[in-house]
């Protein structure tokens, strides 16, 4: 039975899809098959209505975030994601989405417009501070425009009114966290280093 909903901490997790624009060679994907002993590939893709029914099996007071993360990109389930955020709004509960940027090119349209009526936070994966490193890394099917794109993303969201934040996996040299911190900086958006999950 696939996982399209799980918990760590006060947050639930939402697992839209397994696509992704990137093929990143520090993904936890690439090495495991979950995270926090959840498995994560999925057979099928879940509807709205299927994440809604999960959600509706915990319990409100146990969890204060609906997260939209799981082992693909969720902004290419954008359709999705705003019905569900609808229905975790009805609960009072704050909106994160965890995404690489691309969701504008995924789409094929600026989603900023109408991501600040479902999403409250933002964290945009930065992973490093230069396009060519970047794509090094990453490997989007974008190239290097990748690496612009989501710190256009990053501006946009700001501009909605969207707390937004850029991260970075502690796997990248002390140089290169410190060019994405400028990047961050530059942007406007709050920074953080992840630990890379092994």
């Amino acid at each position: 039975m696939d996982t399209i909903t799980y918990q760590i901490g006060r947050g639930v997790y939402i697992n839209l899809t397994n696509k992704c624009s990137n093929d990143c060679t520090f993904c936890e994907r690439n090495r495991i098959s979950g995270v926090s002993g959840y498995y994560l590939w999925l057979g099928k893709e879940p509807t709205a209505a299927e994440i809604i029914e999960s959600l509706k099996g915990y319990d409100t007071q146990e969890f204060d975030e609906v997260v939209f993360c799981g082992f693909g990109e969720p902004t290419y389930k954008w359709e999705v994601i705003k019905e569900v955020a609808t229905y975790a709004h009805s609960l009072n509960k704050i909106t994160r989405i965890n995404t690489n940027g691309q969701g504008n090119l995924i789409n094929g349209y600026d989603i900023t417009q109408e991501l600040a009526d479902y999403i409250d936070k933002v964290n945009i994966s930065l992973n490093n501070g230069s396009s060519k490193r970047y794509q090094e890394d990453c490997l989007s099917i974008y190239g290097e425009q990748a690496f612009y794109e989501l710190q256009d993303f990053a501006k946009k969201c700001l501009q909605r009114g969207v707390d937004t934040t850029m991260s970075v996996v502690d796997c990248i040299s002390k140089e290169e966290i410190a060019q994405a911190e400028q990047i961050a900086k530059a942007v406007g958006c709050k920074f953080r280093v992840r630990e890379e999950i092994k």
